[in-house]
């Protein structure tokens, strides 16, 4: 046996499986049969855990298939972030963090800190800063209300005087005239005065007030700023205490790791996920990766999409650069994200003039070039219509996303298309195949949304930040435990069907084959099936219509 106390044996033989050639590629994944059976297993614990099915309370969970020294097969367990329960019969690695609570330079420069957010608590809320903040307030509209009324004065004077001198300019002679003149314009001065008088007046206290409130303002700020500096020499102190192995023994802290990338700085959280966790432990105690794979275990938060015992990938944010350092070494699986999925496809054009192209763009095809992969439809189009003027793409579909898509091959063409979808005069509408039975017979759908910048790229529900989600529903069939819907999206968000069908607060149902909020299939079963808009140039109405292959 092990002597690392967080390698547990499977309980069931698995003798018969067969080992991975390479090690999991954590970001896109099929889990390997060990990692189904060991996770069946830690699942099973799970159960004696029955708050993490309460409301909000899930969590992602992870395991590592190792060998031991012994050449003996079993898994570790980690789970992301912190559970709050008694978990003593649970062998979790533990935090990868060694820092302990005592350490003197820590706890000093957080005791600093304490007591600068008590003072800024104490001058913010102190009642010599509501004192003068209501005394300026009160000084400005008083200062404003007065300003304005002279005005108003002035106003009516400058209109009596013009009058007086058309009325002489009338009837009186050139001496009273120029007599006149005179008292007007001294009438004129002595107002002038007058509004001077009153602006010193305020200004004289205005200034006096300003200045009280400026040094109140400046204290605080001069704290803001110590404290900021002090917080983030505690930070430094913090992520240096996350120190990350790999097989050659090599050790990174945060620091070093978010060094490298342009943001520089950790991501909240960073370190604390159940992948770097599992490696750490398993290079430690010499231990042999074998596969990896993470679950969501429980309720799912009231954000992001996640579906009780459904497999994910490690977040991008967080542990793709800790885990750049942590996999150096390892026979990983090559990235299937690099793999051309346009390779040996046909782009359909459904229909074509002078002035747009309609295509029937096949599921796995970018409609954009990407990241690594340039064979797309724009890329498709561009060669195939070499003398276009326009930028050819109007609209986007999701790489995974089958159906109709529109192409401008001039400037005007484009131009008149986009003005189209921004008055949303497009109809489009999906037909997708849900993964459960639809018990109502249509709905609507309204569920802000935002990207997921912890685990891009992703959308989450977010009712602060997020931009305005429409979409209608209506269901076409029921069949084998499946629902075919119609689906009419109001907006264009990313991943807009995507989320509303497989978030608990829309259908709560995903679509089959959604590798981001549900489980892989053949394909994603989402087809953009019809279009409608008005040509850009004759004003026609053309309508077209693809039937999905699924």
């Amino acid at each position: 046996m092990s002597n690392s106390p967080c390698f547990t044996p499977f309980a069931q033989p698995v003798s018969t499986i067969p080992l991975p050639e390479q090690f999991t590629y954590p970001f896109f994944y099929e889990p390997h049969p060990l990692t189904i059976a060991a996770s069946e297993q830690l699942q099973q614990q799970l159960e004696t855990l029955p708050h993490l099915k309460a409301e909000n309370a899930g969590k992602m969970f992870g395991v590592l298939v190792v060998k031991n020294e012994q050449n003996e097969l079993g898994f570790l367990a980690a789970y992301s972030g912190q559970v709050d329960a008694n978990k003593e019969n649970i062998n979790f690695v533990p935090p990868i963090s060694s820092m302990q609570l005592n350490d003197e330079n820590y706890l000093a420069k957080s005791k600093i800190i304490n007591d600068l957010n008590a003072q800024i608590d104490e001058l913010e809320n102190s009642e010599q800063l509501k004192s003068i903040s209501q005394l300026l307030a009160t000084a400005n509209e008083g200062f404003e209300k007065e300003l304005q009324a002279q005005h108003a004065l002035m106003q009516k004077s400058r209109k009596k005087r013009k009058k007086q001198r058309s009325d002489a300019e009338k009837k009186s002679s050139k001496t009273k005239i120029q007599q006149l003149k005179k008292k007007l314009a001294t009438q004129s001065i002595e107002e002038k005065k007058q509004l001077q008088a009153l602006k010193q007046k305020w200004q004289t206290q205005l200034v006096t007030l300003e200045q009280a409130h400026s040094k109140i303002n400046d204290e605080l700020e001069h704290l803001k700023k110590r404290r900021k500096t002090l917080s983030k020499s505690l930070q430094k102190i913090l992520f240096a205490q996350y120190q990350f192995l790999n097989i050659d023994g090599e050790i990174e802290d945060l620091n070093a790791i978010f060094a490298k990338l342009p943001e520089h700085t950790p991501a909240s959280g960073a370190g604390d996920c159940a992948a770097p966790k599992l490696l750490q432990y398993a290079f430690k105690h010499n231990l042999t990766p074998i596969a990896m794979g993470e679950f969501w275990w429980g309720a799912p938060p009231k954000s992001a999409v996640r579906q009780h015992k459904n497999y994910y990938p490690s977040c991008f944010s967080k542990c793709q650069p800790i885990l750049g350092h942590m996999l150096k070494g390892l026979n990983v699986e090559p990235s299937p994200l690099l793999n051309n999925p346009a390779q040996g496809k046909e782009l359909t054009v459904v229909y074509q003039d002078d002035d747009l192209v309609i295509v029937n763009k096949p599921a796995e095809f970018l409609s954009v070039p990407g990241i690594t992969i340039d064979d797309s439809v724009f890329l498709r189009m561009k060669t195939q219509f070499p003398e276009a003027t326009g930028p050819l793409i109007v609209h986007r579909l999701d790489m995974s996303t089958s159906g109709l898509l529109i192409i401008a091959l001039n400037k005007r063409a484009h131009k008149a298309i986009q003005k189209q979808f921004i008055e949303r005069t497009i109809e489009k509408r999906y037909v997708a195949l849900v993964d459960g039975n639809i018990e109502q017979e249509s709905g609507t759908i309204e569920l802000p949304l935002t990207p997921d910048f912890d685990d891009k790229p992703r959308q989450k529900v977010c009712y602060q930040k997020g931009k305005p989600a429409l979409t209608t529903w209506q269901v076409l069939e029921r069949k084998n435990n499946t629902t075919r819907l119609q689906l009419y999206p109001k907006t264009g968000r990313t991943h807009q069907l995507r989320v509303h069908c497989a978030h608990v607060l829309g259908l709560n149902t995903p679509i089959i084959g959604d590798t981001h909020y549900g489980k892989k299939a053949d394909r994603l079963h989402l087809h953009a099936e019809y279009l409608a808009f008005t040509h850009p140039i004759n004003h026609e109405r053309l309508e077209f219509k693809i039937d999905a292959d699924f």
